[in-house]
């Protein structure tokens, strides 16, 4: 029987709303690969009274804070509230409804080593729905990504995603915390900004969907309300929602984002 793992200097936070199973399925999931963290962190964002039960039921076996709301917040408070509950110098961040795959422990290890060599890193980034466009391969799967203002296209400025990475606790006082009061979209893009106009240094495993599965099952769907035109396949609307950004993305950074700019500690 293998000993399992203990990361003593890594909190897992998992943000969590009305998917106890999918949380239970996570957390087992880390168990099966035997990973141990130095603390747990589940950000619960004012989910059903049945979800709260349940998830005080995993408490006895999981042993994670729970640290909940009276209503819902939105995913820039859930953010906030759980990450301040963290108390380990690093943050592996992951959403409900994700499963690590059996290869990610060994990567895990592997960008671990690299944030602890480098205190210039601020994140690792093991999901993106799409492959980041510009990248500089570091070993072991994982390359740099490299941000440009000139570069071509308008997906180089995705640097940040509220998918799962590995950050330290510290992140808030690089970047600030989440906007509250605004839906998740514009949450994670004004987060993105400020990594942008605040030069993060950020890590990212080239095959982007290996290391974690996305979940979501008839009996505990997606809980993110998104947009039909931002996903829609209609070519007049792809071109002008791919103009829009364009523009968009540049207005921001250039002259809207730097209001984030903030020193480095």
């Amino acid at each position: 029987m293998t000993e399992p793992t203990q990361y003593n200097e890594v909190a897992l936070m998992v943000t969590h709303y009305n998917r106890s199973q999918s949380l239970e399925r996570l957390l087992k999931s880390f168990e099966d690969l035997d990973m141990l963290f130095g603390e747990v962190v589940v950000s619960d964002d004012g989910s059903q009274p049945e979800h709260i039960s349940y998830m005080r039921e995993l408490q006895k076996t999981y042993s994670f804070n729970l640290v909940t709301t009276p209503k819902n917040k939105g995913l820039g408070n859930n953010l906030n509230k759980g990450q301040n509950a963290v108390t380990k110098p690093l943050t592996l961040y992951v959403q409900e409804d994700f499963v690590p795959q059996p290869i990610f422990k060994e990567k895990f290890e592997f960008s671990l080593k690299k944030m602890e060599q480098q205190p210039s890193l601020d994140l690792v980034r093991y999901y993106s729905y799409f492959k980041y466009p510009y990248l500089e391969p570091v070993g072991k799967g994982f390359s740099k990504m490299d941000f440009g203002f000139w570069k071509k296209g308008y997906k180089k400025f995705y640097l940040y995603s509220d998918h799962p990475h590995l950050r330290r606790s510290t992140f808030f006082n690089r970047f600030g915390e989440y906007p509250e009061g605004i839906i998740g979209d514009k949450t994670e893009y004004q987060m993105m900004m400020s990594l942008l106009v605040n030069k993060a240094e950020a890590l990212y495993f080239d095959e982007h969907k290996s290391l974690f599965h996305q979940v979501n099952s008839e009996d505990e769907p997606s809980t993110m309300d998104r947009s039909s035109v931002r996903f829609s396949k209609n070519l007049g609307i792809t071109l002008v929602r791919h103009l829009y950004r364009h523009i968009r993305f540049n207005y921001n950074y250039l002259i809207g984002a730097r209001k984030l700019k903030r020193p480095r500690p």
